[in-house]
């Protein structure tokens, strides 16, 4: 714990509704100040967690699929013989505040989140020119071990993430961000593999109209040179969709995993150059319990 808490203090400083999911995160004004709002559609890019948070009493139903690798043909169905699923409640406590959990068919993983924001971009007097927040997780898998005559821990089974968000809205259809990472698994591969493993994510959305905005995301991480494995790395394309309280995403990748700890240590993830290219799709379905600002 005390090495995780250090890794925090080394990156944080380098840091059904008839309304639409913008409008929950309309731009508010104060007195010389102009705060910027719903610089992504949802809280995720494509896989990855963009800088929009639920608002307080506001709950997230959310579906992720992702299919076989296209490069499977009729047979396959071109990967929709094939399903890896991801479930997920994930709710504004304040709206700063949210919390997550969520479990996936893939190495039957569970995991839980918490993301804090800690800036937001705003102009007039004293501006901020970036959003920033902080997300943190673990993530569980709870398949069978497979060599039962060694010591298995359950810590073994242990993946933490800790991310910094960095993104900017530079008008009502661009926005960017970065997303300096780093995961640590508790069990790795061989000896060879580091159990920290550093990455940094770029992605950025462009709307092209009020329902409508495409978005491509990747992360790189920077593997050491004893590495057993040099995993491709995460790269997706997708469109976001939205109609009233759900946002539907779809996406072309070369991720399986939809989890921090899977797609960017990479070891689920295919090679573009060789077909490993996977359809999938995120609906979004967001639910009100604030009675004095109920939306539906």
């Amino acid at each position: 714990m005390k090495k995780i808490i250090l890794y925090m203090i080394f990156l944080v400083p380098f840091a059904s509704t008839g309304q639409d999911l913008d409008e929950l995160l309309d731009a508010e004004t104060s007195v010389g100040k102009i705060y910027e709002s719903a610089a992504f559609k949802a809280t995720r890019v494509i896989n990855g967690h963009s800088v929009e948070q639920m608002k307080a009493k506001h709950l997230d139903f959310r579906i992720s699929h992702r299919f076989g690798e296209l490069n499977g043909g009729a047979y396959e169905f071109f990967g929709l013989d094939q399903a890896t699923i991801h479930l997920s409640l994930e709710y504004g406590l304040k709206d700063w505040l949210m919390v997550g959990v969520g479990r996936s068919n893939l190495l039957k993983t569970y995991d839980g989140f918490v993301k804090l924001k800690l800036l937001r971009q705003t102009a007039g007097s004293n501006s901020v020119p970036i959003f920033l927040s902080y997300m943190g997780s673990t993530e569980i898998f709870t398949t069978k071990w497979t060599n039962l005559e060694r010591d298995n821990l359950f810590s073994s089974r242990l993946t933490y993430v800790h991310q910094l968000l960095i993104a900017r809205k530079f008008n009502d259809q661009l926005s960017l961000q970065l997303s300096p990472t780093l995961v640590h698994k508790n069990l790795t591969p061989t000896t060879r593999d580091d159990n920290d493993l550093y990455a940094l994510g770029a992605s950025g959305r462009y709307k092209i109209s009020n329902r409508v905005a495409i978005n491509a995301e990747y992360f790189y991480a920077f593997r050491s040179d004893d590495a057993s494995v040099d995993y491709p790395n995460s790269l997706s394309f997708g469109v976001d969709i939205e109609t009233g309280g759900h946002v539907f995403q779809l996406m072309l990748t070369n991720s399986l995993a939809m989890r921090e700890g899977g797609f960017i240590w990479g070891q689920d993830n295919h090679n573009w150059d060789d077909g490993g290219i996977h359809f999938g799709f995120n609906v979004s379905r967001v639910f009100s319990f604030d009675k004095k600002n109920r939306s539906y």
